[in-house]
């Protein structure tokens, strides 16, 4: 499956702040979109997060998006709209020390938002999707990259991928 991964624009919300499952619009979704358009296949499906700064954007692209729940970012927890430094230093090292494993307080791992992903795009492989557009969040983005190329989670949480990117990978039916 041609896949077209799109990470959502700059969330409108202050630097610093873990806000993974916080639900709040983003900036420059019409501009954003206008250059997405540029780079996208028309007539595609539209496969979004359904938090706003994913949802906005897909509405923008699609006239009617899909929204999946497994495409929403990592959930924090108890971190949720907690500066990053106001996080207990123990917690986040114990965290830290093992991403792929431990989970914030409330939260998941880097493995269950993998797993969650991986299912959400192997149930569109399955469906018969042969192209699409996903719009998501950048761990999302970046468990699913990690996976088609095979990296260990200490590789696939270093990936950088901007506001507005849009990255095109083939989608095995099968990790």
């Amino acid at each position: 499956m041609q896949v077209f991964l799109i990470r959502h624009p700059r969330p409108q919300i202050a630097d610093g702040i873990c806000y993974g499952r916080l639900d709040m619009p983003a900036h420059d979704i019409e501009a954003t979109a206008a250059t997405l358009r540029t780079q996208l296949p028309p007539g595609l499906p539209v496969i979004s997060s359904p938090l706003r700064r994913c949802r906005e954007l897909a509405e923008a692209l699609h006239p009617s998006p899909r929204f999946e729940a497994q495409l929403v970012e990592m959930h924090f927890g108890e971190w949720e709209g907690l500066a990053w430094d106001a996080i207990a230093r123990e917690a986040f090292d114990a965290w830290a020390t093992d991403l792929l494993h431990h989970a914030p307080p409330g939260g998941e791992s880097a493995a269950m938002l993998q797993a969650r992903a991986v299912a959400c795009l192997d149930a569109l492989a399955a469906e018969g999707i042969t192209a699409c557009i996903i719009v998501t969040h950048a761990g999302v983005f970046r468990a699913l990259a990690g996976h088609v190329q095979r990296l260990s989670v200490d590789d696939w949480v270093q990936l950088k991928f901007d506001y507005g990117q849009c990255t095109q990978l083939m989608w095995p039916s099968t990790g």
